[in-house]
């Protein structure tokens, strides 16, 4: 059984071999790139709320987001 510092909470069993990072020091360099890259993320995909009459025009708009997607990364390199 395995109790965490922070919370208190025992735990029975523990997958994986993570630990917590220490209370009050920032995240590592490369975690900030990951979720700085993560957040530059783009679907393509206008905001709003679309009515379809039929899931096929729903995939017509789909697929025309994602292949302008997939130009726009393949541009950028």
């Amino acid at each position: 059984m395995d109790r965490d510092e922070r919370t208190g909470e025992v735990f029975l069993r523990v997958v994986g071999r993570r630990t917590a990072p220490p209370l009050g020091e920032p995240p590592p360099l490369e975690s900030r790139d990951a979720l700085a890259t993560m957040a530059r993320y783009r679907t393509r995909a206008p905001k709003g709320i679309f009515m379809y009459r039929s899931h096929a025009e729903m995939e017509v708009d789909r697929l025309r987001w994602t292949v302008e997607a997939m130009i726009e990364r393949a541009r950028r390199g």
